[in-house]
């Protein structure tokens, strides 16, 4: 059993992610200011940083460069930030809360909004090609993780259209199972699986680490299915019960929750099996997966 205080390792790890991300975003007075502004308001309106902390507690459990792997995971950050904005706006969520703030178009407006969501996906771009302290062909192999978890076949736009299209429908057992590995296990996945990279894992390494993040992408999810539904506005820092509202495809409207919970803790059993083999490097991981099935917002 590992030692580690994982409300202290995150709280290190945000404080670490939020001044790189300061570092690496735009100033807010640089022309022109208001796209500045509206990327820094979404980025810093709070948020847990559970991509950037998968990458380091991946990188970590085989002994990569911390700076590699804080610039990499500061780079998926405002990739997820940017799913975020466009997620929240009228045409898709249309959400008027995030992280306990108003959303980037309530603040800014929706064409604002939208290009700040596309200023983050291209400033993320920017900064993998920069990418410091690997090679060529880790930095390549890098960026074409994010591109294909973000993009539609697998990924998180191709989740979120099945997400679109399943709401208020009748949805099986597949559907629910695509649209979760697809809108938000694929990103989560490919946080693990980029920090590996950068750390130079390969082989069976690589493998475990793949497997234990495609587990632990899905626990994510079908926990927030279950805090929809059990935990408040003000906790979450998001509207809750929208998606029993609009009759989204979740795990408690098909399983239930007690048995949404059993699968949740068979994922994380199943993923903390996979690095069994690996050093105390790993105990972040192994910390990470308890916290993520018993996390309460």
């Amino acid at each position: 059993m590992e030692a580690m205080d994982i409300k202290e390792y995150f709280s290190n790890a945000r404080a670490e992610v939020d001044a790189r991300l300061d570092r690496l975003l735009p100033a807010e007075g640089e022309a022109p200011s208001i796209i500045h502004r509206a990327m820094r308001h979404s980025v810093f309106a709070g948020g847990k940083r559970v991509r950037p902390v998968l990458v380091l507690a991946s990188g970590e459990s085989v002994h990569g460069n911390h700076d590699c792997l804080l610039h990499l995971g500061a780079a998926i950050e405002m990739m997820h930030t940017y799913s975020l904005i466009h997620d929240d706006l009228p045409a898709l969520d249309n959400d008027d809360l995030r992280r306990g703030l108003p959303t980037c178009h309530k603040v800014f407006g929706e064409a604002i909004a939208i290009l700040a969501g596309d200023a983050l996906m291209t400033r993320c771009y920017q900064l993998l090609a920069d990418l410091p302290g690997v090679g060529d062909g880790s930095r390549v192999r890098i960026v074409r993780e994010i591109a294909c978890a973000t993009g539609t076949v697998d990924g998180m736009i191709g989740g979120q259209v099945a997400d679109l299209e399943s709401e208020g429908k009748p949805f099986d057992a597949k559907t629910l199972e695509y649209i979760h590995h697809s809108k938000t296990g694929a990103l989560l996945r490919a946080c693990v699986r980029s920090g590996a990279l950068a750390a130079g894992a390969a082989g069976r390494e690589l493998e475990a680490l793949d497997r234990y993040g495609s587990a632990i992408g899905l626990v994510f999810q079908i926990v927030d299915d279950i805090l929809d539904v059990t935990a408040t506005s003000q906790a979450l820092g998001k509207t809750a019960g929208k998606d029993v509202r609009a009759g989204k495809a979740t795990y408690p409207a098909l399983y239930g929750i007690d048995a949404s919970r059993r699968k949740a803790r068979e994922l994380v059993d199943s993923a903390l099996e996979e690095i069994r083999g690996f050093d105390g490097g790993a105990d972040a991981l192994r910390a990470l997966a308890r916290y993520f099935l018993q996390r309460t917002a």
